[in-house]
């Protein structure tokens, strides 16, 4: 098992950096065109909403909830019964979020008054921000049908995973990168407004991303006619472990909307400089986290299935080790070069030095939080496996508060950064109640290996970071021109990657420490 979920796990970490590659191609792309202006706080709003339904609808609740009920399906080996489950499943989801975008579409203003109720409140007093509510209610009316296209397209992705298919799904987010891409180029000097054709691009890569699967969908014999299948025995467990896993799963993403909602209330920008370092976030969380938990939660439900508490233990305990291998590095070089890498990535057109300097501020606060968003991604299917939906909503809850609780502690003296710190608090506070919880239930404890594993892996991204600073000490960065700043960063990444593998070396890592249950 552990040479398949390398091998899986490589190949959708393969498929995820072209599509994160692209997607900081259409970052810089936009952060040219819009900078950290009125307009860009109101595209990346009115983005954030249909994304956020889109992780209850597919990746998120929807996928924790059917891929452990279609794994139990598929190995019952009835093909009949098989696409009978697909049908229905695609006929009832379809039939929701298609209702769910009309009605997305025709209260897009009392959306946006809700999530951007600061800008509501300047429409309603005569004040110039007021035009912020205008233009993002108008904008939803683009962005909403997303959620319909992407969430059968994760409906379909999720299919192909069971299947063991992953680099299909794991491809799929490059075409909605290159459909912004597009239309940012050819469709917005067309426009009195260029945020309009970032949201059409958004429409019409929701539409491609779906039409992209069909035929993988037909090759694997599962592209069925959709029917609506609300009262089937297999669709009833599906929404009834959906249910509560709407709010567990999601906690992240709800956090990121009330975060939205307090920055409608702060300095214009806001919105935007949490958005770029979200976005450099994203790169690692997306390359290594969810993609380790995009092949963990299909073995692990085949484990629960075949009653194998002993590979369930080690198969968790490998996504445990990789993700610390990955994202504790991740996080030092991200806190230590975030201005850095910022402005080599963005800095031309609308997104200033000052844009920068802002943004680097949210980033090094994200990044405290990093291992903690990447860890989430692979214990919570421990519980999601096993059809246990209501251990991780509970801490949902306790985490969602905690979050607001640290957004008034943390935003009034820090403002946007406040933000920042109490999303990678709440997101460390889920962390440690799901694995405290797995090793209480004995499904779960940190074996011996991984914990000296992971002592290594702090010593060394210590000393990586210790590398980082001794190099930037001294040098006038911001006084270089373009391609001595490349030049510089690549540089850096280059001997801190290479820092970081001869510690682990020198500590002892071996290549048993890179399978799963390896001794």
């Amino acid at each position: 098992m552990s040479r398949k979920l390398i091998k899986s796990g490589l190949v959708v970490s393969v498929m995820t950096l072209l599509s994160r590659i692209l997607g900081l191609a259409r970052d810089v792309v936009v952060a040219r065109l819009m900078g950290d202006g009125a307009a860009a706080d109101v595209f990346f709003f009115a983005n954030k909403i249909p994304n956020f339904l889109r992780r209850l609808f597919s990746e998120g609740a929807f996928a924790q909830a059917f891929i452990p009920v279609l794994t139990e399906v598929h190995q019952q080996d009835d093909k009949a019964e098989l696409r009978a489950f697909v049908a229905k499943i695609s006929g009832t989801l379809g039939a929701i979020v298609f209702v769910v975008s009309f009605i997305g579409i025709v209260a897009s203003p009392l959306l946006a008054a809700l999530f951007g109720t600061g800008w509501f409140l300047s429409w309603l007093n005569g004040e110039p921000a007021g035009d912020k509510y205008l233009l993002a209610s108008t904008m939803l009316k683009i962005t909403f049908p997303y959620l319909a296209f992407i969430s059968l397209t994760g409906l379909a992705g999720a299919i192909l995973n069971t299947l063991n298919k992953f680099a299909v799904a794991a491809f799929t987010p490059v075409l909605l990168n290159v459909c912004i891409i597009l239309c940012a180029i050819y469709l917005a000097p067309e426009l009195e407004q260029p945020a309009f054709a970032l949201a059409w691009g958004v429409f019409l890569g929701g539409i491609v991303q779906f039409s992209f699967q069909l035929p993988f969908l037909f090759r694997a014999g599962l592209l069925v006619k959709p029917k609506w299948g609300w009262h089937d025995k297999n669709v009833v467990k599906v929404r009834t472990l959906m249910i509560p896993a709407l709010f567990g799963v999601s906690v992240g993403q709800i956090n990121l909307l009330f975060d939205t909602f307090i920055a409608s209330f702060l300095v214009t920008g806001s919105i935007s400089w949490l958005y770029y370092s979200d976005r450099l976030l994203e790169f690692p969380l997306g390359l290594f986290g969810i993609a380790i938990a995009t092949v963990i939660l299909p073995a692990l439900s085949r484990n629960h299935v075949s009653k194998d508490p002993k590979a369930f233990a080690a198969n968790i305990d490998w996504a445990f080790r990789m993700v610390c291998l990955l994202g504790i590095p991740a996080a030092v070089g991200l806190a230590t070069m975030a201005r850095p890498i910022l402005t080599v990535i963005f800095q031309r057109g609308a997104f200033t030095a000052h844009t920068a300097t802002m943004a680097s501020y949210s980033l090094t606060a994200y990044a405290f939080g990093l291992l903690s968003f990447m860890l989430v991604k692979v214990l919570a299917p421990g519980f999601y496996s096993r059809q246990d939906t209501k251990t991780p909503v509970k801490f949902g809850i306790w985490c969602m508060i905690a979050n607001m609780v640290f957004n008034l502690i943390f935003a009034l003296p820090f403002g946007y950064i406040g933000l920042a710190i109490a999303t990678s608090l709440s997101a460390t506070l889920n962390a440690f109640l799901l694995y405290l919880t797995l090793h209480k239930q004995g499904v779960f404890v940190l074996s011996r290996t991984s914990v000296g594993f992971i002592a290594r892996v702090l010593l060394a991204s210590v000393a990586m970071g210790l590398v980082i600073f001794y190099r930037d000490e001294g040098v006038a960065f911001f006084n270089l021109d373009f391609v001595a700043q490349v030049s510089h960063v690549a540089l850096t990444i280059g001997v801190s990657v290479v820092t970081f593998g001869l510690c682990m070396l020198v500590l002892g890592a071996r290549p048993r420490h890179f399978r799963s249950g390896g001794g």
